[in-house]
């Protein structure tokens, strides 16, 4: 356990809500004699990390990323004995956030996570797919397009679903993204391009279960977590099962209400520990570190492929790689605690 440090959670400015107050439907009225029901107010992932880093002694402070110059030089003046991570983006550039760690790195400032060069090789999926296949990884064939030219190229079949090669958090990816005719490949093709001025990462679609393996430590020491699933067997027929945008985060939506991440409890042994093993090795293919999350789809014959790694993956409470260490055993605070172990170490 590391001794007592200062601590500064790193985020970066989101959007906010319009200023002043938001009006709320009423809520419907109470019987006689029934209690009010007090709402719980949803925390972000930086306050609880944040109250757990209290819990374990360290003493915790907040900077913000702003985009702006001067939040870059208070950056270097912060007197932090380490950075915790959080950052997406940097002036609202999902594509910036590689900068930031390295930036850190010029400081000489330990913090918790993936570097630069991490990043730069799990954010471009096709890059990080080459990666896998050249460690022996399976993940699904595929082929990039960008304005007329190909940059790679398996030789693919239908159905295949089409995203960006650079976005995360599903961004780009909804019931569309899965095409069975080339007319609607073509469309497709140009939407991603237009919309997000991006590549269109073209892959093939395997149906089978969604599998998300998230990993604590580093090269050495990388370990699997009990898995988690996302549950996508209650959408509605003729819907592609996709961890789409919808699912993942449109509360107000039937594919959010449909669909949850729980612990995998029906695996067999061998498979789950065919799961665990391909996913440290992909870890380790795109140089993750101290904690990441790999997804995986097993299809109807049991081929595990992965899909794509995640460097610094959410760690709210209710998502799935607090799911996956509350299983092994960890309590919140415990997970923090490693995650911040394990970045001093790679520091001492």
């Amino acid at each position: 356990m590391t001794g007592k440090l200062k601590v500064t959670v790193l985020y970066d400015l989101e959007e906010e809500e319009p200023a002043g107050v938001q009006e709320e439907a009423p809520p419907p009225p109470r019987r006689k004699g029934q209690k009010k029901r007090k709402k719980k107010p949803v925390k972000h992932d930086r306050e609880e990390i944040f109250e757990a880093l209290e819990k374990l002694g360290h003493e915790p402070s907040y900077y913000v990323l702003n985009g702006r110059q001067q939040s870059l030089l208070g950056l270097a003046r912060c007197g932090a004995d380490l950075i915790f991570n959080l950052t997406e983006a940097y002036a609202g550039d999902d594509t910036r956030e590689m900068h930031v760690t390295a930036y850190l790195d010029l400081l000489d400032i330990p913090y918790t996570g993936a570097g630069p060069h991490a990043h730069i090789l799990a954010q471009d999926k096709s890059i990080a797919k080459k990666m896998f296949a050249f460690y022996g990884i399976q993940s699904p064939y595929f082929a990039t397009a960008w304005r007329g030219t190909i940059d790679h190229a398996h030789d693919i079949a239908f159905p295949l679903i089409v995203k960006p090669t650079s976005e995360d958090g599903s961004i780009g990816i909804d019931a569309t993204a899965v095409v069975t005719t080339v007319k609607d490949l073509m469309e497709r093709i140009a939407y991603i391009q237009t919309e997000f001025d991006s590549p269109a990462l073209i892959e093939e679609y395997i149906e089978g279960r969604e599998i998300y393996a998230s990993i604590l430590g580093n090269y050495e020491n990388a370990r699997a977590l009990p898995l988690v699933e996302l549950d996508l067997s209650k959408l509605p027929k003729g819907v592609p099962r996709i961890a789409s945008q919808d699912v993942k985060f449109e509360k107000d939506t039937d594919a959010y209400r449909l669909t949850k991440s729980a612990i995998a409890e029906d695996l067999d042994e061998e498979t789950a520990a065919k799961l665990a093993e391909i996913a440290i090795k992909a870890y380790r293919a795109v140089k993750l570190r101290d904690y990441g999350r790999i997804d995986m789809r097993v299809s109807p014959k049991g081929e595990i492929y992965v899909i794509e790694a995640n460097p610094n993956p959410w760690l709210s409470s209710g998502q799935e790689f607090a799911i996956a260490a509350r299983k092994s055993g960890l309590s919140y605070n415990q997970m923090v605690g490693e995650i911040v172990d394990l970045a001093m170490a790679r520091h001492a």
